[in-house]
């Protein structure tokens, strides 16, 4: 694994994509930076950190995803990898709300931002960039967010955990051809308030009851309504109230 560490940077995502339009980077090339001053969430959102404090990190992934369709694919799999590691250390209570923010205790501990590219051959080069909440404290500004340090009681080597990350995402992405199943299974089984009653709003401002049955292999989420329909959402299309 080839580890870039950096101080500063706006957006490791940017730096990252850059560098691998430059240089024919290995992959699974990983950039870490101890203060973003750009962080990028999803859909133009953003994401903020204090600095020194979190992992913010992002991973070069080539020769994974073959066709648009399969782009969700990829988000599965950085999340419940994060998911995963997360749990071995010890990390109470941890759920994937959809698409793949990861949670405990319903507080966000860590946001993930997937950018693909298009390469002239064809070929599809992923930039996986995952943020961390990991041993800030103060989350005054952000009352539904909160840290592996606060939710836990002690604090982590930030290296440690991206190590820990990289090597999961490559296990996974090495057995998806004949895991795939599997993950997706687990995927579930980590999924926020699946089977669960739960109110959402849509983009009319518009509240509604559904309960969460899964999610489409395109990623979109699967919601039953009150009149037994299934009502398919994309990323943005409707927010979860909770």
């Amino acid at each position: 694994m080839k580890l870039i560490k950096l101080d500063a940077i706006d957006s490791t995502n940017d730096f990252l994509k850059a560098l691998a339009s430059q240089d024919e980077l290995e992959n699974f090339t990983t950039v870490t930076a101890e203060n973003q001053t750009k962080g990028k969430g999803q859909v133009g959102g953003v994401w903020k950190t204090e600095a020194g404090k979190n992992l913010t990190m992002s991973v070069l992934i080539k020769d994974f995803l073959f066709s648009n369709e399969e782009v969700f694919n990829l988000s599965l799999i950085v999340s419940l990898s994060v998911a995963e590691v997360l749990k071995t250390l010890n990390i109470p209570d941890i759920c994937i709300k959809w698409p793949n923010d990861i949670l405990s205790y319903n507080k966000k501990l860590v946001g993930i931002l997937i950018e693909n590219t298009l390469k002239s051959d064809g070929r599809i080069v992923s930039v996986a960039g995952i943020g961390i909440n990991v041993n800030q404290t103060d989350f005054t500004e952000l009352p539904t967010a909160s840290s592996m340090a606060v939710i836990a009681g002690t604090s982590f080597n930030k290296e440690e955990l991206a190590v820990l990350i990289v090597e999961k995402l490559k296990e996974k992405i090495q057995f998806w051809d004949i895991s795939a199943q599997t993950f997706w299974d687990d995927y579930f089984n980590f999924l926020f308030k699946i089977g669960v009653p739960t109110a959402f709003r849509d983009n009319n401002n518009q509240d509604f009851m559904g309960i969460i049955q899964g999610v489409s292999p395109i990623g979109k989420l699967q919601v039953l309504l009150e009149d037994d329909s299934i009502a398919e959402f994309e990323i943005k299309e409707v927010k979860m109230l909770y």
